[in-house]
């Protein structure tokens, strides 16, 4: 028998059918204004709001409420330069030897290469760390379980926090990421899942154009 404890769920809010759908439908039009960008401007960040986004990301489902994530937020220009040197060490390798022809093609009409000054310029970098273990509040060392989709789960909201915040993203994903550790002095059993750029789009950002797949065609219902 479960020796966990369990509480009403006094947080849970229902809304009228009317309401909900015009929630649903202003939820969807606020996300559909959300852009990845790769041009920003070095226009700090207000104190406060990366961290409210990052206890939201916190709130995010995962396997049995070990939450195997770390966050690791750059805003130290050297750190950055660091970043970007490793980063762009490794995109050389992808787009110059790694990277079957098909993959290039895909990545042509958005103009990606192994240049990522945003890496220098955001303000704010936040690099993601996968837990493979967590450690109880006991002194047990534990297995993660449904470790890259927890995770991933907590970079969707996060990215949506930021972007109901006012701010932009960019999601960088160098392979491999092994400097992380070494670069943010992060130990081993964490794993580099991806960077998170953040911050403001440049005056002058661009953005591809491209159309997204109707409901009909990424859902069914039955």
């Amino acid at each position: 028998m479960s020796t966990h404890q369990f509480m009403p769920h006094h947080l849970y809010k229902e809304y009228p059918e009317a309401e909900m759908r015009e929630r649903a439908a202003a939820f969807r039009a606020e996300m559909q204004r959300r852009r990845t960008v790769r041009d920003f401007s070095p226009r700090p960040i207000p104190p406060g709001v990366v961290e409210e986004c990052l206890i939201a990301a916190g709130t995010a489902p995962n396997g049995a409420n070990l939450q195997p994530w770390h966050f690791v937020v750059v805003s130290d220009p050297e750190i950055k330069h660091q970043i970007r040197e490793a980063a762009e060490k490794e995109e050389h390798e992808f787009y110059t030897r790694r990277a079957p022809k098909e993959w290039l093609d895909a990545l042509a009409p958005f103009g990606s290469n192994e240049s990522k000054p945003f890496l220098e310029t955001a303000p704010c970098l936040i690099a993601i760390f996968a837990l493979t273990h967590s450690l109880l509040p006991d002194g047990r060392r534990v297995k993660n379980y449904y470790v890259s989709e927890s995770v991933g789960i907590a970079v969707g909201i996060l990215i949506t926090a930021l972007h109901h915040s006012g701010l932009a993203t960019l999601t960088h994903t160098p392979s491999p990421m092994g400097f992380l550790n070494a670069i943010l002095s992060r130990p081993s059993p964490e794993r580099p899942f991806l960077i998170l750029v953040a911050g403001y789009p440049a005056e002058d950002a661009t953005v591809p154009v491209i159309t997204k797949k109707p409901l009909n065609e990424v859902a069914s219902f039955v």
